[in-house]
Parts: C-alpha cells; structure tokens; sequence
C-alpha cells in the first residue's frame, strides 16, 4: 500500500491509491497550487499565518477539488502536541474554510459522512485512518511531542472504543513530514520516545557524530505505535518524502520557521 503524489486541477497533493480507500476521500497537500504571495506561496491553509483569509478560503477550495473533499464541511482542531482525541459530529463544522480551529486536541474522528477531518502540519507527521468496514475515519497531528505521547495509538484506540472498529480492519496513511535525514536533535526527544515508546523507540534513534545529537525517525515511531495498537503492518502506509529536504514541494518549520504557510491533511467519508 503506496502514498503517491498525484496532481488535479494545478494541485499537487499525495494520497493512496489503493482500492481499499475508495470509500474516504482524502490527501495530504503540498504548498503548489494556490494563490497566496511569498513567503506563503502558494497553497497556503493555515489559518494564523498571517495570509488573507480570502487566499486561505480560495486554497482550500482549489485543495478540496483535487481530492474530492468538502471546503463546506471542515472541522478543525486546535493542535497542542497531546494525546486528546475528539470524536466529532456534523454539528462540529466549521462556519467557513478560513477559521482557525477551535478545540484543542490533536486526533480527530467521526463516523458521519459529509465531515471532513482537517489536520495541519509543517515537519510534523500527518496521520490519516481509516476503517472500510465500520465506515469511521480519523486524522491524527504528531510532533515529536505527541509522538512520545503515542496520539497515532490512542486516535485507532479511539476508534475501536469510540465507534466499534476493529484494529485489523484500520488503514493508516502517514503523510509528508521531517525525515530522519534532517531531523537533528537533542537528547529531550530521544527520552521522550523512549519514556512513551518503551525499549521500542530504539529502532528510530540514531546517535550522530556530534556529541549528544541524534537522528529521529518519527514516521517509523508512529508506524510501530500503531501496529502496537493491533493495526496490520500492511495496512500501514508511509509517505518517504522529507519535508526539510523538499522546499520546493513543502514547507518546513525548522528550515524556514515561521516565514512560511502551512500543509493540511484531509480525510471524509463517502
């Protein structure tokens, strides 16, 4: 199961492609596409970063098109680096495309057709679920933070104790975010991985040359979450592209900080 990069409409977006999928509209998105001026240019969909809400309204309707969402149908989270999961309903839904979300949490799921789940990132890891046979989805936000905090465990737990899921029967699509390869950091994340991930979280630590360095895999990290969960490694989908790597295609927090847009990730049943 494969995370392509496909383009629709002028939109460059990644999903999967497999059949299993057919039933939940979704993708994670690039910055190429949209209509926002440098330096958020130009498919900007973040809220708070300083662009015209018009641009932001316009972005997601050009993003929504290419993957077949709703831009009228959006509920957002106010993302805090957590383990908190909201279920959501219909009633959840934004009043318009461009408003930032409201309630702080950093999975969200529902079982309603005609909710999209709307999740944002820029280096950290984008997580979408999805249970063809219960008919339930969820996207999940994971810094290195909520990483350490296991949110891609707890969001397919969710849906098991939430909705009736089954593990085995849960798809997962790990998006674009920071690859091992550029992200350097300091003993505080590697402690953290281990504190959440257990003798686990050494697979996805690597010591650098330069004292007290490491390099972190966090895509790894969320995958084995979520096969700790009872997900099905085949079921598990990774996108291996690096947002730091790729600055012509993504933004990236720690390359650019904050004189950039933002990326979302989207998912809805049909």
């Amino acid at each position: 199961m494969d995370i392509i990069r496909q383009e629709r409409h002028g939109v460059s977006f990644f999903a999967c492609t497999d059949p299993a999928w057919a039933g939940a509209a979704h993708g994670f998105s690039t910055r190429l596409g949209g209509v926002s001026p440098a330096p958020m240019d130009s498919l900007n969909l973040g809220a708070n970063r300083g662009d015209d809400p018009a641009n932001v309204r316009e972005n997601f309707s050009r993003f929504c098109a290419a993957i077949g969402t709703d831009p009228n149908a959006l509920v957002k989270n106010h993302q805090i680096h957590s383990n908190q999961v909201r279920s959501v309903t219909k009633a959840d839904v934004m009043d318009c495309p461009e408003a930032p979300g409201v309630y702080e949490a950093d999975g969200l799921m529902t079982v309603e057709p005609g909710v999209c789940l709307t999740i944002f990132s820029g280096d950290c890891i984008p997580i979408l679920l999805y249970d063809p046979v219960r008919r339930c989805i969820a996207a999940a936000h994971a810094g290195w933070r909520g990483t350490a905090a296991r949110i891609a465990a707890w969001t397919a737990a969710a849906m098991v104790h939430n909705h009736g899921c089954q593990a085995r029967h849960i798809l997962a699509a790990i998006g674009p975010g920071i690859g091992p390869c550029c992200f350097e950091t300091h003993a505080d994340v590697p402690d953290g991985l281990r504190s959440g991930l257990g003798e686990g979280a050494e697979s996805f630590i690597r010591p650098l040359a330069k004292e007290g360095k490491f390099s972190v895999d966090l895509k790894g990290a969320n995958a084995r979450c979520l096969e700790q969960a009872g997900l099905r490694r085949e079921h598990i989908a990774i996108c291996p592209a690096c947002t730091a790597c790729e600055l012509d295609t993504f933004w990236s927090h720690r390359v650019q900080g904050g004189q950039r847009g933002s990326m979302a990730a989207m998912i809805q049943l049909l």
